[in-house]
């Protein structure tokens, strides 16, 4: 075991944080700093410098990172429109790069010589944190209690936090884990590894159930600018209090309600839950806007890259070159996605019904049924002819192969 004198811990006041922030103390006879980024978890964030500080932290930072969150990487996965495995909006696996690249800011003020997280050595989110920590400062010491102590389950956990007067925050009523951001709330665990089981409905927390939502629909315009959205229904609005209204109202509506069985970078399937209203609605609306303003080819190739985008992410490699280069070339798309979105919100769906762009590449002229001067379709004629000649030689060669 590496001898370190000062860990920084990213610390959510949960069972697992509660029990590795004591567990550091006592294994490492080390100084813990505590910090929590404050990302959108609301009245989770309670109390939790004064629990840190029982349970034996010597510094306490939670920092408001809200704002950054929404502009620096959800946005940006809005401009991607990144989804993983064609549900997955990647509320969780966005918001661990900036916890860690704030950690590591903080672990080099402070004179920290360690960094420890509390994902376990089944899931993604070690090789999230880890993956960033050694981008941003391959030299420091990373400590993952999880794979190194003796503490194999959760009962365990509990017994240890029992045993050290730490509040346990998991009980019969809440028999899951759960983690929330200004993107998401994503549930997994406990009861919900059956994935045969539906999840109860006292479970959600940002959504109604479809139907129980109003029985009238929800229209709202979204605005874009170079494929940021940037007001709802006309209104300016900062990016933090657009993804809370558009939380509240798609939520309203029983909108972004998701459950997957995906697979783990790690190897294995998991089944996870999730909430995620706003991030729904920003992602369908952005992806309309593109249908208008990207033309044919970028448009093709931008699906393409989406996947990658969204796997990179997933995967934990958020401070990669190569997600960087994808970067630039997502920016250089958005310079015409700007423009208005028309969607409307009824019972768990989030239906786009207009979009408009003063960058819009629609040609009514050439698009029409109806009559025209643009458009002289007996063009088409030889275009087909030439288009398909490889059809043609190819079904030359096949009926000689089989002898016809």
């Amino acid at each position: 075991m590496k001898q370190v004198k000062k860990i920084v811990l990213a610390y959510s006041g949960g069972l697992d944080t509660s029990v590795i922030l004591k567990w550091l103390i006592e294994t490492y006879q080390a100084e813990v700093i505590a910090y929590a980024a404050d990302i959108g978890q609301n009245e989770e964030l309670d109390g939790l410098p004064d629990k840190a500080r029982r349970t034996g932290a010597s510094e306490v930072y939670v920092e408001d990172l809200k704002k950054e969150f929404v502009e620096d990487y959800i946005f940006r996965a809005v401009k991607a429109n990144a989804i993983y495995e064609g549900k997955y909006l990647l509320g969780t696996s966005l918001a661990r790069p900036l916890i860690a690249k704030r950690q590591i800011e903080i672990a080099q003020k402070e004179g920290a010589d360690a960094v420890s997280h509390g994902a376990t050595g089944k899931g993604n989110d070690q090789v999230r944190f880890e993956l960033a920590y050694k981008a941003l400062n391959p030299d420091i010491t990373i400590i993952a209690p999880w794979r190194d102590w003796d503490l194999g389950s959760r009962e365990q956990l509990v017994q240890f936090a029992k045993s050290h007067d730490i509040p346990v925050p998991v009980t019969s009523e809440k028999p899951y884990s759960s983690d929330r951001n200004m993107m998401h709330i994503s549930f997994e665990g406990g009861i919900l590894e059956d994935p045969y089981m539906e999840p109860k409905e006292n479970m959600f927390i940002l959504s109604k159930s479809p139907e129980k939502a109003k029985d009238e629909a929800t229209y709202l315009e979204i605005s874009f600018e170079k494929g940021i959205p940037v007001a709802i229904d006309g209104k300016n609005l900062s990016s933090v209090e657009l993804m809370e209204q558009l939380n509240r109202i798609a939520g309203e509506n029983g909108v972004g309600r998701v459950d997957i069985v995906e697979n783990r970078l790690v190897g294995m399937k998991s089944r996870g839950v999730y909430e995620t209203p706003g991030g729904t609605v920003l992602i369908d609306a952005h992806r309309a806007l593109e249908t208008l303003t990207l033309e044919r080819d970028t448009f093709h190739y931008k699906e393409v890259i989406a996947l990658k985008y969204a796997e990179l992410i997933y995967n934990g490699l958020w401070f990669h070159p190569l997600k960087e280069s994808l970067d630039a070339f997502i920016d250089h798309t958005q310079k015409a996605v700007t423009g208005d979105v028309k969607v409307k919100l009824y019972k768990g769906n989030c239906t786009v019904v207009g979009r408009r762009s003063r960058y819009s590449l629609y040609n009514n002229e050439l698009s029409t049924f109806e009559e025209d001067d643009v458009y002289d379709q007996n063009d088409a004629t030889g275009f087909i002819r030439l288009y398909s000649l490889p059809t043609i030689e190819s079904a030359k060669q096949k009926n000689k192969i089989e002898g016809l």
